[in-house]
């Protein structure tokens, strides 16, 4: 147990000097990247949605065709 928080303590003190080597992105990085995040959202989105309607308009076809 002592040993679990005394890894636990140097974690916690490693944590400052590393958070001060991370390179934070620019207003224009992060605009852009949103951007980009956003476009491949909707596309996913889009995708998925498609594939809902056809497998609703298959699945409809076979509950009609086999007497549902």
């Amino acid at each position: 147990m002592l040993d679990r928080i005394k890894e636990f303590r140097e974690f916690v003190g490693s944590v400052p000097p590393e958070m001060k080597r991370v390179t934070w992105p620019d207003w224009d990085q992060l605009r852009n990247a949103t951007a980009v995040i956003i476009v491949f959202v909707l596309i996913v989105a889009g995708i998925i949605g498609g594939m809902d309607l056809v497998f609703r308009q298959v699945l409809g076809f076979v509950v009609r065709t086999l007497g549902g």
